[in-house]
């Protein structure tokens, strides 16, 4: 409902009673239908043999990854965060631009709060959005320069901050409020809008992150004796 988010041509609204608006929640799977693109000139077409790999959620949006390597998205616009360069809602699943060329297809995609990520076919990190909705909001899909060159095996969104395991690193960032989600430690600054290594976890693995709205998890690699031993030195 609202929004669009559920990708079925409609934000669910229905008139309850006089002044009363009130929204249709899908009680029971119900499958997209349709997936398309638009023009610059705003003509709709819709694109054939969409076969999903992979789905994200946002508050209030979706994104899609098929079988060749398109990103799909749809939901509320605000902040940028479909990708189109517009604020426009989408009700259906609409093709986002800028991985739909050869070489350029997405591997894997991630849905913040108000932002969206995906990391390209050839290893860049892509943004779109806003992680900080006081400052400007980025449209279309851009890459992460502070990341760039590094082989990112896991990422993950909280309501503003972010969390990424690449290399031999875990790396984190968002603006304040924090809540010491982005794992700096005790006397250190709890928030940081650039992209920072969480020193605390110098020298571990990470193989997976995940976060919650202010909190994040990691799992970490045990399989030699010098990895269980930084280890057992966490607090």
């Amino acid at each position: 409902p609202g929004a669009g988010p559920a990708g079925h041509n409609s934000d669910g609204k229905f008139i309850a009673r006089a002044q009363r608006i009130e929204y249709d929640c899908e009680l029971v799977p119900r499958r997209v239908a349709i997936f398309i693109e638009k023009t610059k000139d705003g003509q709709i077409l819709p694109v054939p043999n969409v076969v999903v790999r992979d789905v994200a959620c946002g508050a209030n949006h979706t994104l899609v990854l098929d079988s060749q390597k398109r990103v799909f998205s749809w939901g509320f616009g605000g902040y940028g965060r479909l990708g189109h360069a517009e604020q426009k809602d989408e009700m259906v699943p609409r093709l986002v631009k800028l991985f739909d060329f050869p070489g350029r297809g997405a591997a894997q995609i991630y849905a913040g709060y108000t932002c969206s990520f995906a990391v390209s076919e050839t290893g860049g990190l892509f943004f779109w959005g806003a992680t900080n909705t006081s400052r400007e909001s980025t449209m279309y899909p851009k890459a992460v320069q502070d990341l760039c060159g590094w082989k990112i095996r896991s990422l993950a969104c909280g309501k503003s901050s972010i969390i990424v395991a690449a290399d031999e690193s875990t790396i984190s960032w968002g603006p304040s409020p924090t809540f010491g989600e982005l794992g700096y430690g005790d006397h250190k600054p709890k928030s940081s809008t650039a992209a920072q290594e969480v020193k605390t976890l110098d020298g571990i693995y990470t193989e997976q992150v995940a976060m919650g709205y202010a909190h994040s998890l990691v799992i970490a690699r045990d399989e030699t004796d010098a990895e269980k031993e930084k280890l057992r030195k966490l607090p």
